[in-house]
């Protein structure tokens, strides 16, 4: 094998073992060493590893056509799949439109100028400014990162960046309001924005679950709605970033279906295609497309790979068999057993590691945090490196989970993102908690 240091990879000294297929939840290297997928990578793959079927309708589409550009011609595939995925979005994006790119960061950056472009067509050009959430992550190019609050992934870019205007994510671990009508004072610190930045504002980017910056935070009822309607009676468009939440992850089809929430554009990566090919999109409402057709009628926008027919093809074998599995990350039936059951009820069995001060989630989106001391919730320091250091003990003993840093204020704060392909079993589930236990377990008795 070529020397590996010639592939620019996260960390350049660090040794990576040599993925080389996937089945189901499950991962081989080049050693045969099997590996349970507890994070779906990064949160990526929700049908499971090596589907033949989708390999079979990549093959088809290459065997017919592997590439037109879509300023000349559009594709069978992009086309039936658009259609698809309007229908997978809810009625609010009836007569919609969908633009596809290769991925959640290319996705951000093109919600960011179709919410300017729709603003500019409809008279209100003005509004340049876009407010978005504190302790939040939409992506790693210059846009999606100025958008962006991960203080370890965004601090050496900063001079490059545009900064806007924040305001808190709802944490309630954490709560800034000590979970004192919390829903309404996070709400009002959008109103007070909404109000002090007047016409400026364009759009407001949210994820309606935190993603891997804090870990699966649930926003509190009422919350998404109050902010929603602000948005909307001030003219701000309203962003839901689901490249993390969306397709079935946290057990409806968007995050925002679990509050009837209809914002103006959604933002959709990973799981479109389960990591099968390259691909993320915009969904836009009715509102958003006719307003740009009645002004311009054309998109300012687009990137040499959009609306790939090679990922258009995929990504409808994978929504169909997306379609089939949402119901099974989330069980609204508490006698019913399914996946989103078993991971509730196994994680929560890990309340009491000394170490861990929270278990959150929902469907099959879940985090656990740790803390050096669970009666004030102060955090280890961050030198510790403590969820990472947990995330290899776990990987030793063959199970995958997603390290992060920083949960508190950017900073301080460890914690593990957990989210495994739906196809994932009960007993798989279990051990790889087991797993989990014992490796906690390891680091909290060397003190």
């Amino acid at each position: 094998m070529p020397e590996r240091r010639a592939l620019f990879t996260r960390s350049l000294n660090k040794t990576y073992p040599v993925a080389v297929r996937g089945d189901g939840p499950w991962l081989w290297d080049s050693s045969d060493t099997r590996y349970l997928d507890f994070c779906a990578s990064a949160v990526v793959n929700f049908i499971g590893h090596g589907d033949q079927n989708i390999n079979g309708v990549i093959a088809d589409q290459l065997q017919q056509l592997e590439f037109v550009h879509s300023s000349q011609f559009i594709s069978e595939a992009s086309a039936q799949f658009a259609h698809e995925i309007l229908d997978f979005a809810g009625p609010h994006f009836t007569g919609g439109a969908v633009f596809f790119t290769s991925g959640g960061s290319e996705a951000i950056e093109t919600a960011l100028k179709v919410a300017r472009q729709y603003q500019v067509e409809i008279g209100q050009s003005q509004r340049s400014q876009v407010l978005c959430r504190k302790q939040a992550y939409h992506g790693a190019t210059i846009g999606a990162m100025s958008l962006s609050d991960n203080r370890k992934r965004k601090e050496i870019y900063t001079p490059l960046l545009h900064e806007f205007p924040r305001v808190s994510t709802p944490y309630c671990y954490r709560c800034a309001y000590g979970c004192d009508h919390c829903a309404e004072k996070y709400a009002a610190e959008v109103d007070a924005a909404l109000d002090q930045h007047g016409d400026s504002l364009a759009a407001f980017f949210f994820e309606p679950i935190s993603g891997a910056t804090i870990g699966a935070a649930i926003p509190p009822d009422g919350y998404l709605q109050r902010v929603t309607e602000a948005c909307r009676a001030k003219g701000v468009l309203t962003v839901a970033d689901e490249v993390m939440t969306g397709f079935g992850r946290t057990g409806r089809n968007f995050a925002v279906d679990h509050w009837n929430v209809a914002p103006d554009l959604l933002v959709v990566g990973k799981g479109i295609a389960s990591g099968y090919v390259p691909l993320g999109a915009v969904i836009a409402s009715r509102k958003v497309v006719d307003a740009i057709a009645a002004g311009s009628g054309s998109l300012v926008h687009g990137f040499t790979y959009n609306a790939h027919p090679v990922a258009c093809a995929a990504g409808r074998e994978v929504l169909r068999k997306t379609r089939m599995l949402v119901g099974e990350a989330l069980c609204e039936d508490p006698q019913r057993e399914c996946p989103g059951t078993w991971m509730r009820n196994g994680l929560h069995r890990l309340r009491d590691h000394p170490s861990i001060g929270d278990v959150r989630g929902k469907g099959l989106l879940w985090a656990i945090e740790f803390v050096a001391d669970k009666m004030t919730k102060s955090p280890f320091a961050p030198s510790r490196n403590y969820s990472s250091y947990v995330a290899a003990a776990a990987m030793r003993r063959g199970v995958l989970t997603y390290p992060m840093q920083g949960c508190v204020d950017g900073i301080n704060g460890d914690h593990l993102v957990l989210a495994p392909p739906a196809t994932i079993a009960e007993e798989e589930i279990f051990w790889a908690i087991e797993q989990l236990s014992a490796a906690i377990h390891e680091l909290e008795s060397k003190g």
